[in-house]
């Protein structure tokens, strides 16, 4: 069974259902529906409609480039029956299968987590603001740390300020002063 894709929306159209249009020039379009039909009558553009498959591909919605949607256009290829390539093509469709729900498990994650946080930059800097508001009692032990280094440090200048005694000229440690 061929199941044509439809030209509007890019929906699977089965044999039996769905609208032919063959333009003058042989040119065959094939509709899932006659809001698709419609719509084409209408000169509309698929990649500006909401709701079809090359709106959602042109705007990042779904994946566009991935080798598992490669394998789709190679079905239709008629091949002698041999048990083992069936069993051997049923395995590999399955298997495919995985692989592509799990791409599109991982590109949908990616998309949603850009459009909740913005961006990955952004997403890393919210779970280091959280590794840090967890971790205050460290912030406030280095804090204390810098704190006492820097009483030390003032301890050390008052130390010196205090230690010049002046000479017998009147002067302090033999620096000129200003008067």
């Amino acid at each position: 069974m061929r199941v044509e894709h439809c030209f509007f929306c890019s929906a699977p159209s089965y044999p039996g259902r769905g609208i032919t249009f063959v333009r003058n020039d042989a040119k065959v379009f094939r509709f899932c529906k006659s809001k698709c039909h419609k719509n084409f009558k209408m000169k509309r553009n698929p990649r500006k409609v909401r709701w079809t498959k090359a709106f959602r591909k042109a705007h990042g919605k779904e994946m566009t480039v991935d080798a598992t949607l490669e394998f789709e256009k190679r079905r239709n290829v008629p091949v002698r029956y041999d048990r083992q390539l069936v069993q051997n093509t049923l395995n590999a469709m399955q298997r495919i299968q995985e692989i592509k729900a799990r791409r599109e498990r991982a590109f949908y994650r990616a998309r949603m987590s850009k459009a909740a946080g913005g961006s990955v930059k952004s997403k890393a800097k919210e779970v280091d603001r959280l590794a840090v508001h967890r971790n205050q009692h460290l912030r406030r032990a280095v804090q204390a740390t810098r704190d006492a280094d820097a009483e030390r440090a003032k301890v050390k200048v008052r130390a010196r300020s205090s230690a010049l005694v002046p000479n017998d000229d009147g002067m302090a440690m033999g620096m000129q002063t200003d008067e």
